[in-house]
């Protein structure tokens, strides 16, 4: 290894020739030599403490996907056997962790403890006297610098080299470094290095929402978009992480009415029941306008301080109430107390767009012994009033429930016919776990003449019965069923079905679901994998942006989108209703066992789900424990298991109860 005096020349050399931001000239031979004298300098310095990390045994799948069993990587931080990784590489649960330091030795290592926040897994080997990474300062840090992305993954002495720069700080809301030196699995868990041969962070895959997913972000490997969290700020809670405990990222449990989060103020819409901010006293309406000492205006600013925050965390927040000033000291959280949607007991009523709007929201159907019916409400009554604000519509009845908690009592002014309206006193309860057998269709009424697109119109558009395209950008194909009557001015249901691998079940699939189709407005969509060994992560991209496709080409009620899978395509369903709330509101999945953690039950994007075990495959009780499981995180959820064969798509009567189920997400 050269001195440390030559390594310093070569980093002045390279300080020189990046020293003028435009050239006239391309740089000289001279100039290319030295600069890549210093990119192999710099991985030197650092080579030492970068580590190959094998994994043995756990899951052959991860959220529905095929998971990489390959070599990864990590850096020792501490000279005592401390190595950092990213969770990404241990997101298998596996058996047994390997290490291979760069001087050869091979040597079994433990997990730790993960920060959950940054995605990052701490490993201890048995060893002392290692090699520790050096951090480069924060201070020294700046946009345009080069930033040098190494690897351990193949056998040999020196790790993979890529080469960027450090295209943004403080990305991710204040957690990360962005680079544009090419970032992959291979190197993740790896350490971004500058010319010096200090460490600037540790690469991770993070997704640009700040999802705190193993898994998220990895879609944007290779992609000039990476990211690495700053190892000085590894080392602030390397010493939390050394006692075993999973960091967290910090909860105070609140949403904000606005969702414009660069240009929107921070005023609070929800705050969440038992939640640190509801315990601190805070309110709908109130509004942010500091958060430890730091000056509030909008969301953003917000998120970036509370990016940074994890759980058992301090904050001094203060809000603005009318003229009113609110100082409120909170310590933030790790999990929120479960929420639970309210049941009243009713199904709204569809709207028909072309009509004119009713006053209130009309019901459609009563739950039997729901509080409702308890209530004395009935089918064809209207709800005008809850407390003391009119109600609007059904979504405004909707959000109005979701403020309250299942047990809690409510009064409704209600009409009935051409009667004076009355007040009723409702005790909402829980959502049942039984999908009503006696529910009949809604009446969808055939569109006008006048309604349907000539031949020159928006007939491709609007094509109904069943369809095979390519989706254009993807190149892939699709296929699915829309009534034949289908109204623009009705609002439908949405099913997106992910084949399993092997057998589309296309045949059966399309049988089983276009009587249902056709009777309860329903859109049938399914995508096709490009692979008949069924489908791969960068495939969920195609599947969200079909989806999103549908939702604007075809009137569709967005409560009423639901996603399905079956065995192994149910873990892609799971993944992507979990990773795109705002998207898929169900999930419906058949022998398929969900292995990881499901996300909070969110008020604003509430998830249902129908789990269907089959009974003659092993699987069934395991599908039947998640159904458990999530009702204990108050999901609502149905089970059902079936005796039919387990390699074949349900019949009737078990596709008649999906389509009730689905005809029944908007309740209320």
């Amino acid at each position: 290894m050269r001195s440390t005096a030559f390594i310093s020349g070569m980093v002045l050399a390279l300080a020189s020739i990046s020293s003028v931001p435009l050239q006239a000239a391309p740089p000289t031979a001279e100039q290319e030599e030295k600069e890549e004298q210093a990119f192999q300098q710099a991985a030197a310095l650092v080579a030492p403490t970068v580590v190959r990390i094998e994994t043995v045994g756990g899951l052959d799948r991860v959220s529905g996907q095929l998971a990489a069993t390959g070599p990864t990587t990590g850096v020792i931080v501490a000279a005592d056997g401390w190595i950092i990784s990213s969770a990404f590489n241990f997101v298998t649960q596996p058996e047994q962790v390997l290490v291979t330091l760069s001087d050869g030795r091979r040597l079994a290592a433990k997990l730790v403890a993960t920060d959950r926040s940054k995605m990052l897994t701490l490993l201890k080997v048995d060893e002392q006297n290692l090699p520790v990474a050096q951090p480069a300062p924060p201070e020294s840090m700046r946009v345009g610098q080069w930033a040098i992305a190494l690897g351990r993954t193949l056998e040999g002495e020196s790790p993979s080299v890529s080469v960027g720069i450090i295209s943004a700080l403080n990305r991710i809301w204040g957690k990360a470094i962005q680079t544009d030196a090419k970032v992959s699995p291979i190197n993740y868990g790896g350490p971004l290095v500058n010319v010096e041969g200090q460490v600037l962070g540790i690469l991770v895959p993070l997704a640009a929402q700040g999802k705190d997913d193993a898994v998220a972000g990895v879609e944007w490997y290779d992609s000039g978009i990476g990211f690495a969290i700053p190892l000085t700020d590894i080392h602030g809670t390397l010493e939390r992480l050394k006692q075993g405990h999973d960091l967290l990222a910090g909860l105070l449990g609140i949403t904000f009415k606005s969702q414009d989060e660069f240009a929107g103020e921070a005023t609070l819409d929800r705050v969440r029941y038992g939640s640190p901010a509801q315990q601190a006293g805070l309110r709908t309406g109130d509004a942010v306008v500091s958060l430890d000492g730091k000056k509030i205006a909008r969301i953003a600013q917000f998120r970036q301080i509370m990016g940074t925050k994890y759980a058992g965390d301090k904050i001094v927040l203060v809000a603005k109430r009318g003229d009113q000033e609110i100082t409120a000291n909170v310590t933030l959280v790790g999990e929120m107390v479960p929420y639970e949607f309210p049941f009243l007991g009713i199904l709204p009523a569809r709207v028909d767009t072309k009509l004119p709007a009713e006053q209130g929201t009309r019901i459609r159907f009563v739950w039997k012994d729901s509080p409702a019916a308890q209530a004395g409400l009935k089918p064809a009554d209207h709800i005008l009033q809850m407390g003391d604000q009119a109600i609007t519509d059904s979504s405004n009845l909707r959000d109005r429930i979701s403020r309250v908690r299942p047990g809690d009592t409510v009064m409704l002014s209600v009409k009935s016919g051409n009667a004076e309206p009355r007040t009723v006193t409702v005790k909402l309860g829980s959502i049942p776990e039984m999908v009503p057998a006696e529910l009949d269709p809604a009446l969808i009424v055939p569109p006008a003449k006048a309604d349907v697109p000539d031949a020159e119109g928006e007939e491709k558009k609007r094509t109904t019965g069943l369809i095979t395209e390519t989706f254009p950008g993807h190149d892939q194909d699709y296929w699915a069923y829309i009534p034949h009557d289908y109204n623009p001015a009705a609002q439908y249901g949405l099913i997106v079905w992910l084949h399993p691998a092997g057998d589309t079940h296309e045949a059966a699939v399309l049988k089983a679901w276009k009587a249902h189709c056709e009777e309860r407005g329903i859109i049938l969509l399914s995508p096709k994998a490009k692979s008949p060994m069924g489908w791969t992560a960068n495939e969920a991209q195609f599947i969200k942006e079909l989806t999103e496709d549908f939702l604007k080409r075809f009137s569709i009620d967005r409560r009423r989108v639901a996603i399905h899978g079956m065995g192994p395509s149910g873990g892609l369903a799971y993944a992507l209703a979990f990773q795109e709330r705002a998207i898929y509101r169900a999930v419906l999945v058949i022998q398929t066992v969900l292995r990881l953690p499901p996300p909070d039950n969110e008020p604003d994007f509430p998830l249902q789900l129908f789990l269907v075990g089959m009974e003659k495959n092993p699987l069934h009780k395991g599908v039947k424990a998640n159904s458990e499981a999530l009702r204990k995180l108050k999901f609502p959820v149905v089970y059902r298991p079936l005796s039919s064969d387990p390699v074949e798509y349900p019949a009737e009567p078990a596709v008649a109860e999906f389509a009730r189920w689905l005809d029944v997400l908007d309740r209320i």
